[in-house]
């Protein structure tokens, strides 16, 4: 157990230093506490031309012991307002979920984690969840409700969101 949990800070260290040394446009990241390499803060800003565009959202990626073999959670800190992000922050994407068999066949194997993710492709795939709601299989259903239904006032609450993320600053 020692091993797996020094390989998996050792892997995070290094995706914190390439990040670092080659920062991606749309986030940046850092640790919560220096001393925990396995809770990082994220910022996520959100996707030109898209409702959450200049948004500025705050998340928390907690990752496990024996990551890369498992996937971290991710879960907004600022308030969010989305399909595919639970109540408490929680987002639900594919690549988040425990890799093998879907147990509720809605997803493909193919589709869920592997070890090949990194906090980069991790943290894009959340920026495009941002750009294009699932609400075929929400987490939110009052959110993916409104945004078939209501889609104005889906972009009102969302564009007070944005708002109010600035106003954080």
């Amino acid at each position: 157990m020692a091993a797996n949990i020094s390989q998996a800070s050792l892997l995070l260290q290094k995706q914190l230093k390439d990040l670092s040394k080659h920062p991606v446009d749309g986030f940046s990241a850092g640790l919560v506490d220096d001393s925990n390499v396995f809770e990082w803060q994220v910022t996520i800003i959100g996707p030109p031309d898209t409702l959450y565009d200049g948004g500025y959202f705050n998340a928390i990626m907690t990752f496990p012991q024996n990551y890369p073999n498992s996937p971290p959670t991710v879960r907004f800190t600022s308030e969010m307002w989305h399909p595919n992000v639970y109540m408490d922050g929680r987002v639900c994407i594919s690549i988040l979920h425990p890799p093998g068999d879907d147990p509720n066949g809605y997803e493909l194997a193919s589709e869920r984690w592997t070890p090949v993710h990194t906090v980069e492709s991790i943290v894009l795939s959340i920026i495009s969840m941002l750009s294009s709601p699932n609400d075929e299989s929400p987490a939110n259903i009052e959110a993916a409700k409104e945004w078939r239904e209501k889609r104005d006032d889906f972009k009102k609450r969302v564009r007070r969101l944005v708002r109010k993320s600035q106003e954080m600053l």
